[in-house]
C-alpha cells in the first residue's frame, strides 16, 4: 500500500512539471501571437508612412519644380530691379542737369532776356520785322515752357520709379519667404515622417527580435515538455516497479569505504542550510533508494543515478568532495540514515514546495 502511495508521489511531481511547462508554452504561444499581431499592425503603419513619404517625395519635387520657377521669377525680378535703379540713376542726373540749365535759364530772364525782348520788338523797322520779332520771342517761350514741363515730366518719372523699385523690392521680399516658407514646409515634413518610419523600423525589430527569442523560447519548452513527458513515463514505469518490489532491510545492506564521505557531503548540498531533522531526511532518502530493488543496491550508484540529484549535474557534488564542504551535523545525519533511521519513512523523493504536491514537510523540501 505504501509503495502505491509513494507511486503516486513520485509521478505527481512531474505531471505537475509538466503541466507547469505546457502552460508556459501555451502563454508563450499567445504572447508569439499577440507579437505577430503587433508586428502586422507596425508594419502597416510603416507602409502607410512610407507611402506617405512617397507622396512627400512627390510634392518635394513639385516644390522644387515651384522653387526653380520662383528662382527664375526672382531672378527676373532681380534684373528688373537693377534696370530701374539704372534707370532711376540716369533720371535723377537727367534732373540734375536739367536743373542747373532750368537755373541758369531763369536766371538769365530775369537778368537780361526781358530787356533784350524788348529792345529786339522796339527795334523793328518795319511791321514784318516786328511780326518776325515777335515769332521768335514766341518761340523762345515755347521752347522755355517744353523745357519745364520736360522737367516736371523727369521728376515725375523719379518718383513713379522710386514707387516701383519699392514696389519690386517688395515683390522680390516675398518672393523670398514663399521660397523659405515652401522649403521649410516640405522639409520638415519629410524629415518628420522619415524620423517616424525610422521609429517604426526600430519598433518592428525590437519586436521581430521578441517573436524570434518567443519561438527559440517556444521551441526549448516543446524539448522540456518532451523530456518531462518521458520522465514522467519512466516515473510511472518505476512507481509500478515499486509497488510489486520488495525492500531490504538495513541489516542487508553493505557500505563502501567512502560512502558516509560521499552521503555526508551529498546532504551538505542539498541540505545544509536546512536543520538537522531536515539533513537527516535526505539522507533517509538515499539509504531508502538503497533499500529498495527498484534503484541502484549501492549509495554510489544511488548518489550518480543519471539525472536524480541536482548537485551531481551540476558539479557542486564534485566541489564539495574535493574539500569536504560536509559539516559535522551532515556527518551525524548521514550515520544516521545508513544505521537504518528516518523520519520520512519510505520517502523516495525530496524537492521544494510546490502548489498540489502532498508530502511530509521538513524545513524547505517535501518528502514524498
Amino acid at each position: 500500500m505504501e509503495s502505491n502511495v509513494i507511486s503516486v508521489f513520485a509521478t505527481k511531481e512531474t505531471r505537475k512539471k509538466l503541466q507547469e511547462a505546457k502552460d508556459a508554452r501555451d502563454k508563450s504561444k499567445s504572447q508569439l501571437e499577440e507579437k505577430k499581431g503587433d508586428i502586422e499592425e507596425l508594419n502597416k503603419t510603416k507602409t502607410g508612412l512610407q507611402s506617405e513619404l512617397s507622396s512627400l517625395n512627390s510634392q518635394l519635387q513639385t516644390v522644387s519644380d515651384n522653387l526653380v520657377t520662383i528662382e527664375g521669377n526672382i531672378n527676373s525680378k532681380q534684373a528688373e530691379i537693377d534696370q530701374t535703379k539704372k534707370d532711376l540713376e540716369e533720371a535723377i542726373e537727367t534732373q540734375k542737369k536739367q536743373y542747373a540749365a532750368m537755373k541758369k535759364r531763369v536766371q538769365f530772364i530775369y537778368e537780361s532776356q526781358s530787356f533784350m525782348m524788348i529792345e529786339l520788338m522796339l527795334s523793328s523797322k518795319s511791321f514784318a520785322d516786328f511780326l518776325n520779332n515777335s515769332e521768335y520771342v514766341a518761340q523762345l517761350s515755347a521752347y522755355d515752357r517744353k523745357q519745364l514741363i520736360n522737367y516736371q515730366q523727369i521728376c515725375q518719372s523719379i518718383t513713379d520709379k522710386s514707387r516701383k523699385l519699392d514696389a519690386d523690392m517688395k515683390s522680390l521680399e516675398d518672393l523670398k519667404k514663399k521660397q523659405e516658407t515652401e522649403q521649410s514646409r516640405v522639409s520638415t515634413l519629410v524629415n518628420n515622417t522619415s524620423s517616424s518610419i525610422s521609429q517604426y523600423s526600430d519598433q518592428i525589430n525590437s519586436a521581430q527580435a521578441q517573436a524570434d527569442a518567443l519561438k527559440e523560447s517556444i521551441e526549448k519548452q516543446n524539448e522540456n515538455i518532451e523530456a518531462l513527458q518521458k520522465k514522467l513515463e519512466e516515473e510511472i514505469r518505476m512507481s509500478k516497479l515499486a509497488a510489486r518490489s520488495k525492500w531490504r532491510d538495513i541489516s542487508q545492506v553493505s557500505f563502501a569505504e567512502g560512502d558516509r564521505y560521499l552521503l555526508a557531503n551529498l546532504i551538505y548540498c542539498e541540505a545544509g542550510g536546512e536543520p538537522y531533522s531536515g539533513q537527516v531526511a535526505v539522507g533517509a532518502v538515499v539509504i531508502n533508494r538503497v533499500r529498495s530493488s527498484i534503484y541502484p543496491d549501492t549509495v554510489v550508484g544511488v548518489i550518480y543515478q543519471r539525472g536524480q540529484f541536482e548537485p551531481v549535474a551540476t558539479g557542486r557534488l564534485a566541489l564539495a568532495l574535493a574539500q569536504d564542504k560536509a559539516t559535522s551535523s551532515c556527518y551525524k545525519a548521514a550515520d544516521e540514515a545508513m544505521a537504518g533511521y528516518t523520519n520520512v519513512g519510505e520517502c523516495v523523493y525530496f524537492r521544494t514546495p510546490i502548489p498540489g504536491l502532498n508530502g511530509t514537510k521538513i524545513g524547505g523540501h517535501i518528502f514524498y
